[in-house]
């Protein structure tokens, strides 16, 4: 047996004794045990993961009883990277999970539901045919979808969520296979070794491509497919939502990356573009709604579909520029997409879990309600404030070194050894860096209200102001978090190199590191070293913020009244920006966009027109494309259910009609 096999051996087994242990285990102590055991299973899956990506071999072999071939399970390095990937946020998710169970989170349903979703989300990656990737992909939607039901029963707002997570679910599900049933049908086989010998020229190939690309999508949160998304996560846990948004969306990129990297290589340049146009659009609206929520969940579920679109958005560049024969720019593209992938985990993960924790101390997720934490809850504070860095793509932080490797990509893109490439690359290029350059925008103006408010600002309600710290095993899943967002920042040339020998034979991106394991794409003559600059810029500091220090004991501040204030030392909340007068002017700016409704309440001093006693104003922003386009769908549907229930009377004469002309239909079909 081999390591990798042993791996995957030990995956099953802890599967089995954390379903065993969560129906067995009493409730005073199964959050502490069976916890312990998803995040031994999530374990496992990193060893296994490294000892593929490594370059590990073995299979695992699971007979069935159906008259088909035996399920196979074998990793190859981009299943590999995945499958450590998720089992990375898998074992923060079960620690937090540990700490954060009340009576719903402890329940047998909830911890059966949690490994069983670890589970499916791990050997997704490792499936080498169209049945075992499907089976396992089920697995982890039904895994997710029961742990959702978990709190059912204690949030009535849960029931919504689920059917539009279940409904999109499933569509999705449909996609995928249909697709897969398009290249089987093509190759005569189910293995993912027959499908790749699909010609990419062929209608079949881009037919396949393009029910793949909505199925997968739908996953990984695309607009627009992405309308479960602001609804479920922010009714889910904090180490639910951390684990769906952290590393399940990521299964989704897996699909893609499946598709345009083993199967059907070497695609034409439109697929590069649809990805392109996709992820684009789905990075802009996805930031543009996080901007203007006040809901802290909402925020980072929407913000979620902004880094998926990033992903995608570099997919498709890779693609296109493949098509072009610009293969540095093209691997250099692939490489910013898995390094935003890993990225997104690392901190988007730790941001839920984050929110979690807040949600916990104090029952609220309304940012106009929130304040004061920072001196409340001060490693939540801090753990969140480093995960908020790396969404903003702030330097030193995995988020901006992700970016700046896409943005060399797309830049150095444009051109082939000095001569421009296709008019679709060339005028492609340049709308991507705007488009990124937009979204880093927004997403710094983002998070800076999402931090600044919830952490900074002063207390707007008694529940923020007796929030207290979450337990120790809950800021040690944070504190973890938070150190992977900054290590990934700052020592980012080991991952990139093992992200380069993931997506090869196919691709040989030339990547390496340099300096203090900094980054150096020596295709595209791009080099970036966050260490080295780190340090330089504290030997410069240093000698700075001595001198500070010096001045400061020679001159104490004096407190004084601030002139500004009618002569009040403190300011009160209510003269403090909220969120969403934070976010009034990007209202403004894309009203067209994000179609706000507003109600104003005005009550007069008795019988005065000119007196005001209170001025009432609520304003909130609705998902555009859910009320534009699946509303007018889902209530056309409704009409028809309404009309076809008529046909259903109760009258066995009209049945029997019903009969008839049926079988009237299919002879004069046949006879013709």
């Amino acid at each position: 047996m081999t390591a990798l096999e042993a791996g995957m051996l030990g995956q099953v087994l802890l599967l089995a004794l954390a379903v065993t242990g969560a129906l067995l285990v009493g409730t005073r102590w199964r959050s502490r045990v069976i916890g312990t055991l998803c995040a031994l299973l999530a374990a496992a899956g990193i060893v296994t993961g490294a000892i593929a990506l490594f370059g590990g071999e073995g299979s695992l072999t699971i007979p069935t009883a159906l008259p088909m071939d035996p399920l196979v399970l074998s990793p190859d390095r981009l299943g590999g990277l995945v499958m450590m990937v998720v089992s990375a946020v898998g074992v923060l998710a079960s620690l937090f999970g540990i700490g954060s169970a009340r009576v719903a989170s402890a329940s047998r349903t909830s911890w059966v539901s949690m490994a069983v979703f670890l589970f499916g989300m791990q050997l997704v990656p490792a499936a080498t045919d169209i049945v075992s990737f499907l089976l396992f992909w089920e697995i982890m939607t039904l895994g997710s979808t029961a742990l959702l039901l978990a709190h059912h029963a204690t949030r009535g707002t849960v029931a919504s969520a689920i059917v539009w997570y279940s409904a999109m679910s499933q569509l999705s599900f449909f996609f995928v296979l249909a697709g897969f049933a398009v290249l089987a049908a093509a190759t005569g086989g189910t293995g993912f070794s027959g499908l790749a010998t699909v010609d990419p020229a062929s209608w079949q190939a881009s037919l396949a491509f393009v029910l793949l690309l909505l199925g997968f999508g739908g996953k990984a949160e695309l607009v627009p497919l992405h309308v479960w998304v602001p609804r479920v996560l922010p009714e889910a846990p904090g180490h639910v939502a951390a684990a769906m948004s952290g590393a399940m969306v990521n299964i989704g990129v897996y699909g893609a990356l499946l598709v345009c990297v083993r199967l059907l290589p070497n695609g034409p340049a439109w697929w590069g573009v649809l990805l392109m146009a996709l992820g684009g659009l789905s990075a802009l609206y996805g930031i543009l709604q996080a901007s203007v929520a006040s809901n802290l969940k909402v925020l980072l579920a929407y913000s979620t579909t902004e880094n998926m679109g990033l992903v995608f958005l570099g997919l498709g560049a890779s693609v296109l520029l493949r098509a072009d024969d610009a293969t540095a720019a093209a691997d250099a593209a692939l490489v910013a997409a898995l390094l935003l992938m890993v990225s997104h985990a690392a901190f988007k993960a730790t941001l839920f879990l984050g929110a979690g924790a807040i949600a916990r101390s104090t029952g609220e997720m309304n940012l106009d309600r929130l304040g004061g934490l920072g001196s409340r809850m001060p490693w939540t504070a801090a753990t969140f404030g480093a995960a908020a860095m790396g969404a903003a793509a702030l330097p030193v932080t995995s988020g901006f070194v992700a970016e700046w490797m896409l943005l060399q990509a797309l830049i150095h893109g444009s051109r082939v050894d000095g001569e421009v490439v296709s008019v679709t690359a060339s005028v492609a290029m340049p709308l991507a860096v705007a488009v990124i350059a937009l979204t880093a925008g927004l997403a710094l103006l983002t998070f800076v209200k999402a931090y600044g408010i919830a952490f900074l600002a002063r207390p707007r309600s008694p529940k923020a102001t007796q929030a207290r710290e979450v337990p120790v095993i809950m800021r040690v899943s944070l504190v973890l978090g938070a150190l992977g967002v900054i290590a990934l920042g700052l020592v980012p040339g080991p991952l990139a190199v093992a992200i380069a020998s993931a997506v090869g034979p196919a691709f040989a991106p030339d990547v390496r590191t340099v300096g203090l394991a900094g980054v150096d794409a020596r295709g595209i003559d791009a080099v970036l070293d966050p260490t080295t600059f780190v340090v330089l810029a504290a030997l410069l500091l240093v000698p700075v913020l001595i001198a500070l220090f010096a001045s400061a004991r020679r001159h104490p501040t004096r407190t004084s009244p601030l002139p500004w204030a009618g002569g009040g030392s403190r300011l009160r909340p209510r003269m403090q920006y909220t969120a969403t007068s934070y976010a009034e002017p990007l209202v403004r700016v894309f009203d067209d966009v994000l179609r706000p409704s507003r109600d104003v309440e005005v009550t007069h001093v008795g019988e005065s027109r000119y007196l005001v006693e209170r001025v009432h104003v609520e304003q909130s922003v609705s998902d555009v494309i859910e009320t534009r386009f699946y509303r007018p769908m889902l209530n056309a549907a409704q009409r028809f259910g309404i009309l076809a229930r008529r046909a259903q009377n109760g009258s066995i004469h009209r049945y029997l009609s019903y009969s008839f002309v049926a079988l009237l239909s299919v002879l004069i079909v046949v006879s013709l």
